[in-house]
């Protein structure tokens, strides 16, 4: 028995295997694919809560760039006791965008929340307290990667915190190799079959582009992050947070 929630879109053989889009066949199936194919998914969500505690100040705006159904943000919004403070959600997804304002207004909070349809590139980082690029920034295009968390780096108050969690690449082929395979176990326990992993990898090919860990850490630098750490990891699924 199946639900109309359960993730079932590469269950059945696709002629020619489209990429991979958010679009309003993935937001029906999202919260089901992403607890079935991200590991650590609901620790780094509930983190994410518990960060903005700590983090988020009085009189200040915090984003979610790529903030897809509202996860983050929702946990921020439970969690944030700053006071007079926003939290704005960007999503460049029409049916996302849809679907996350219906989220958000199903759960009351002190916190104003603003969904606003864009690319987040085109955002205007100010005066923020903590940003959440929770498994965006490998969609974005590598070449704009650097002006993106830079801008994020000159919009953040001292102090604040920027929380990226991605999908990453391995410098080590054999190591890179094993991660894959026990992200596909995982995937494989969790009910996917040979051909639903094998037409989500190619339908992810060529617009999810994952970097090494290193890149990460040399990018936030470049933007002149003072701190930064890796706080989790599962096989080839980690996050990150800098400190400005």
């Amino acid at each position: 028995m199946t639900s109309s929630d359960t993730d079932l879109i590469y269950s059945n053989p696709h002629g020619q295997v489209k990429d991979f889009t958010f679009d309003a066949q993935v937001v029906e199936v999202f919260p089901d694919m992403i607890s079935r194919s991200v590991p650590g998914y609901n620790t780094i969500i509930d983190t994410i809560g518990r960060l903005s505690q700590h983090y988020v100040t009085d009189h200040s705006t915090v984003y979610d760039l790529g903030c897809s159904l509202g996860a983050a943000t929702l946990a921020m919004r439970r969690a944030i006791t700053a006071n007079h403070c926003n939290i704005i959600g960007v999503d460049n997804s029409a049916a996302m965008v849809e679907r996350c304002k219906t989220h958000i207004n199903a759960f009351k909070g002190n916190t104003p929340v603003d969904i606003v349809q864009a690319n987040i590139q085109d955002i205007d980082i100010e005066d923020a307290s903590m940003v959440v690029l929770n498994f965006t920034l490998q969609f974005i295009d590598k070449n704009e990667r650097q002006g993106l968390i830079t801008k994020i780096a000159k919009g953040l108050k001292s102090g604040g915190i920027l929380v990226i969690s991605e999908k990453v690449a391995h410098d080590d082929p054999a190591c890179n190799e094993l991660l894959i395979n026990l992200h596909h176990d995982f995937k494989r326990a969790n009910g996917y079959s040979e051909l639903e992993i094998a037409q989500k990898r190619s339908a992810l090919e060529h617009v999810m582009k994952p970097d090494p860990l290193e890149t990460h850490f040399e990018r936030l630098t470049q933007a002149g992050f003072s701190h930064m750490t890796q706080w989790f990891q599962c096989f080839n699924f980690l996050s990150i947070v800098a400190i400005k």
